[in-house]
């Protein structure tokens, strides 16, 4: 997932980092994509797979998300390379999980106003990667 964005046309934007608003904008982003995986049904299966509290798993997103989009290395400054899949094997992650991941994901985008044509890159980038994280059939 660090080829996130390749560039295909000019923008104004150094990085999708600063694109996306810089870190305010990644924590706001993170904290609506929770937030919706907590209170909307239509994600329960993903909900159901990051146990009681999604603390951890907020922190460590924005972490990884801040790096990943070409911004401050939080996350492998912590913990080194993310090594996304070999982390996700304990959970079961199916095509519902990367569904809704993902549907979750496009959500909390639209909510907190990424660009357009941002989050269609980013959606692109998140479905390659969510694919490539599936490890059970279901």
């Amino acid at each position: 997932m660090s080829d996130l964005i390749e560039p295909q046309e000019p923008t104004q934007h150094a990085t999708p980092f600063d694109w996306i608003g810089g870190e305010d904008k990644v924590h706001a982003l993170v904290d609506r994509f929770y937030d919706l995986m907590d209170i909307e049904p239509r994600y329960r299966e993903l909900r159901a797979v990051h146990g009681t509290t999604l603390d951890s798993a907020r922190q460590k997103l924005v972490w990884f998300l801040c790096g990943w989009l070409g911004g401050p290395q939080h996350y492998t400054d912590r913990f080194g390379h993310p090594r996304l899949r070999m982390r996700h094997m304990p959970f079961a992650i199916g095509i519902i999980e990367r569904d809704q991941w993902l549907a979750c994901m496009d959500q909390a985008m639209g909510d907190v106003e990424v660009d357009p044509a941002l989050r269609a890159r980013l959606k692109a980038s998140f479905f390659q990667t969510a694919d490539w994280m599936r490890n059970s059939p279901g």
